[in-house]
């Protein structure tokens, strides 16, 4: 699969390897691919499942915006909602199955460029059986929907985590099966209120138990693609991501630039372009994490609203999240 490429979003010299490469070789109608900065729609995903002690089971959901830098807000209602159904009943994409009473399972209402992965989980029962959940995204006026489901195919472990999302630069430790995710504590209550204009503060404390993968870091851009995308195992398909203990804010439902963070927040999503503050981005250099290990942060709104903001912690390969709901009023 070729990937979409634009010399001003990538390391001229990656855009090098392309413009050298015989345009003989391509077919234009047929392979190339493009880098759409807006205009595409949003894509729900799937990630997998795995069972839980007690016989209940967790899916992992996500989503892919085709756009490089257009964002969205859709709220929960006909054109973002979650159903569980019989299978293959929503397979027609024009029948509308939107029920407010139970269309809100967590998901995001924010949407920030690109591949967003194991973004939320839905537990379901020991009995699930041939269910289906089916999550529903409307944008630009397509319809889009991925159907969960206890597939043998998409069972997986945390080292499949790791590797959906290039961990450890795309290693594939048996270590990694076993790998804990960090522990995550947020200051204060999870609904705080605000007014516009006055920032507020956000305080995080975090922690990787078991030190796994171990923080590393690649201080020089690739050289070539193979250098630049994954090949340890996952088919050289994933960028990698540098490992070791991070954390960011992120604005989860709400208009995200209403929000403005100081400092300036690491990325959550998956930018793999140089030097663009993303762990996805060479030359993978993350920051040391702060004193104690708490990460201290101000947020301020200039619209009044309901926002919930997530911290996200990670150790490369793992994430762990903390929701706030913050009334900010005029």
């Amino acid at each position: 699969m070729k990937r979409p490429i634009s010399c001003t979003g990538f390391a001229l010299i990656l855009c090098a390897m392309f413009v050298a490469a015989p345009f003989a070789v391509l077919d234009a109608d047929a392979q190339t691919r493009f880098m759409y900065l807006k205009g595409q729609s949003i894509h729900p995903a799937f990630e997998g499942w795995w069972p839980n002690d007690g016989g209940s089971l967790t899916l992992w959901l996500g989503y892919m915006n085709s756009n490089w830098e257009e964002e969205f807000d859709i709220p929960i209602g006909p054109n973002n909602y979650i159903s569980i159904v019989e299978p293959n009943s929503l397979d027609n994409l024009e029948l509308d199955a939107f029920d407010a009473a139970t269309a809100d399972h967590g998901q995001p209402t924010h949407f920030y460029p690109r591949r967003n992965p194991f973004l939320f989980t839905i537990e379901v029962p020991a009995d699930f059986g041939e269910q289906e959940v089916v999550w529903t995204l409307t944008s630009h006026g397509r319809i889009n929907r991925v159907y969960a489901a206890l597939s043998a195919d998409y069972r997986m472990d945390p080292q499949v985590m790791s590797t959906e999302v290039g961990g450890a630069f795309g290693s594939l430790d048996d270590r990694l099966r076993t790998n804990i995710p960090p522990e995550l504590t947020v200051d204060g209550g999870m609904q705080r209120s605000a007014k516009v204009g006055e920032p507020l503060t956000l305080v995080a404390s975090a922690n990787d138990p078991d030190d796994l993968p171990a923080r590393s870091d690649r201080g020089r851009p690739p050289e070539d693609l193979d250098e630049f995308y994954s090949t340890a195992g996952v088919g050289s398909s994933v960028v990698s991501s540098a490992p070791g203990l991070r954390l960011s804010w992120i604005v989860y439902r709400g208009p995200a630039d209403h929000a403005t963070f100081e400092p300036v927040q690491m990325k959550a999503w998956m930018d793999t372009r140089v030097w663009a503050n993303s762990p996805w981005s060479p030359p993978y250099i993350l920051p040391e994490p702060p004193d104690g290990n708490r990460w201290e942060a101000a947020v301020t709104f200039d619209q009044p609203g309901e926002y919930t903001l997530r911290a996200v912690a990670s150790d490369g390969a793992r994430f762990t999240y903390e929701n706030v709901t913050v009334q900010v009023t005029p």
